[in-house]
C-alpha cells in the first residue's frame, strides 16, 4: 500500500488495518496544510484522488477539519485538535 509521507509516496507494509492507513493519509494531509499556507489550488493539485478508496482530503473539508478561506486551505479548530491527539 502506498501513502504519503511529506513529499514523497512510500509504501506501507500490508499489515495495517484498513482503518490505521486512512488515519495516516488523514494526519499526512493535516501535517502538510498546517505546516504553512496552501492555496486551494495547490492543495486540490496535491491530494486530489481518482480512488474512491482515498478520498482523504474530501473527508477532511466535509469532517470539519480544514476550511478554505480568502483562497487558502486551513486547519480548523477541530482538525488541529485531531492533529494534536497523541
Amino acid at each position: 500500500m502506498l501513502v504519503r509521507l511529506g513529499q514523497e509516496v512510500q509504501e506501507v507494509p500490508r499489515g495495517l488495518s484498513a482503518k490505521t492507513a486512512p488515519e495516516l493519509l488523514l494526519r499526512e494531509l493535516l501535517l502538510w496544510v498546517g505546516d504553512r499556507p496552501r492555496t486551494y489550488d495547490d492543495t486540490i493539485e496535491a491530494w486530489r484522488s481518482n480512488c474512491p478508496r482515498h478520498p482523504v482530503l474530501d473527508d477532511a473539508f466535509t469532517g470539519g477539519l480544514l476550511r478554505v478561506d480568502a483562497g487558502r486551505v486551513v486547519l480548523t479548530g477541530r482538525g488541529r485538535a485531531l492533529l494534536h491527539q497523541t
